[in-house]
């Protein structure tokens, strides 16, 4: 038979409406021609027939060729999509957003450092040191045991080395030109984080050799990968900006150490290909993930007779997720942990500063050392909307409990713990980065009570950020 060349029929696919338009009768009588071959094929020997059917196709599309000029028609809404599946944006779709997160968080790094002194202020643990290695190990011992991997022991050292070189060189290139002074004030190398680069660079390269096996292994490597950055953090070794970069980075070296491989052992060692990703628009949008936001209060009031309060922004951290029943609906909910800075003001005069730390507003009001704290847990029906394959967009209804802690202000008040009903609500856009991987870009409404009983306000707060997980 005539082989029709590849591109040719890509070309025939995109203009086909131009072809139909100019080839009504040609198609018919090529129907025709095939129907009566098919039904003699069982009687007669078809060889001569299907020489006049591929001729008769043949000389359809060169006809059309001719008719369409196609260095003027527009690219056609198959090829502008075919941009998702280049190999550059599979390389860079996930390290890249990751650190254009790192550098606009970088303004909020006070706020997420004041959410860890708040609540784990003590923690000191070196896990982070081992934790960074832990899927490279585990690959290397895969590989020991005779586990199939993508790639030959040759071509996987290959990649692996030059993903630690150019991990290696760009981290230490941005600390010794960033200077950027660690949390604890140990040293002026805090941005980016090696230790989370490393990690997010492991798991990776564990990903790309075992991902095939089977979607948990994945996720267990960048599920540790994120503790280590976690713990960058509560250990006030990095800041939020420091972790999120040095994961981006940590991904990029890895794919990029994979491609120079590539192209230097071309199809040599390779033995199982990557496959390619599918997505159904109407897949259910089950998801957990780690959640990240910025606290914009809406509404202040008052503590006591002669004192009030507003809060300036803050942080929120913690975990949520759902499981979808179907495209639309499921059921779900997040735990946070949350923080806000307070601004107090006296009825009969400004309050005077009580430390370095505090800072007065073009009003004479005071920013607290102190910090506003909430522990929330809610839970309530999530609503789903599939607007293309990766993109969904989202909402929820919650109901739950807060618990503040003892609050102390300046000026000896004193306000109790407390803990209280609350409400929120939501909309989230989510992107299915890869098959098992995305990301939620939320703004959250919460109605919550005040911290005293006393007061019988509520406040107004917003929350506005990401949510990275899994889509199980």
């Amino acid at each position: 038979m005539v082989t029709v060349k590849k591109q040719d029929k890509c070309l025939f696919k995109v203009r086909l409406v131009h072809f139909m338009d100019m080839n009504k009768e040609i198609i018919v009588l090529c129907s025709f021609v095939y129907v009566l071959g098919v039904l003699n094929a069982s009687a007669q020997d078809t060889t001569a027939f299907n020489k006049q059917v591929d001729i008769c196709i043949e000389k359809s599309l060169e006809d059309n060729m001719k008719q369409v000029d196609f260095k003027k028609q527009k690219p056609s809404e198959l090829e502008k999509r075919n941009f998702t599946d280049s190999k550059f944006y599979q390389m860079t779709f996930v390290g890249a957003p990751l650190i254009l997160t790192g550098m606009i968080m970088k303004g909020e790094d006070t706020h997420f450092r004041s959410l860890r002194n708040d609540y784990m202020k003590s923690f000191h643990r070196p896990f982070d040191n081992y934790t960074q290695f832990l899927p490279g190990a585990v690959m290397l011992g895969l590989k020991a045991a005779g586990v199939d991997s993508r790639c030959s022991w040759s071509r996987m050292l290959v990649s692996d080395a030059f993903s630690v070189a150019i991990m290696g060189t760009v981290v230490n290139t941005m600390k010794n030109t960033t200077h950027v002074t660690r949390p604890d004030g140990s040293n002026d190398h805090s941005f980016p984080s090696g230790h989370t680069a490393t990690a997010f660079m492991t798991a990776t390269m564990l990903t790309k050799e075992y991902g095939h096996i089977s979607p948990w292994i994945g996720i267990g490597a960048y599920t540790i990968a994120s503790s280590t950055g976690l713990m960058r953090m509560v250990n006030n070794k990095h800041w939020l900006s420091d972790v999120l970069t040095g994961a981006g980075i940590g991904i990029l070296s890895t794919e990029f150490g994979y491609y120079i491989a590539d192209l230097l052992f071309k199809d040599k060692g390779v033995r199982h290909l990557s496959q390619d990703e599918s997505f159904n628009k109407y897949d259910k949008p089950t998801f957990m993930g780690l959640y990240l936001g910025v606290n914009i209060p809406l509404s202040h009031y008052d503590i006591s007779e002669n004192q009030n309060f507003r809060t300036s922004s803050g942080s929120s951290a913690g975990v949520e997720g759902a499981m979808f029943l179907n495209p639309y609906l499921g059921i779900g909910g997040r735990f946070t942990v949350s923080n806000t800075h307070i601004i107090t003001s006296e009825k009969n005069g400004t309050v005077s500063r009580q430390s370095a730390q505090d800072y007065k507003t073009s009003n004479g009001e005071v920013a607290e050392c102190e910090t506003f704290d909430a522990v929330m847990a809610m839970a309530g029906p999530y609503f789903s909307y599939p607007i293309t394959s990766r993109w969904n967009i989202g909402s929820k209804l919650l109901t739950g409990y807060i618990a503040y802690p003892k609050l102390s202000l300046s000026g000896g008040t004193v306000v109790p713990k407390n803990c209280d009903v609350c409400f929120g609500s939501g909309i989230s856009f989510s992107y299915k980065a890869k098959e098992n991987y995305g990301i939620r870009f939320f703004l959250d409404y919460n109605l919550q009570p005040s911290q005293s009983k006393k007061s019988g306000e509520w406040m107004n707060t917003l929350a506005v950020g990401t949510t990275f997980g899994v889509n199980l």
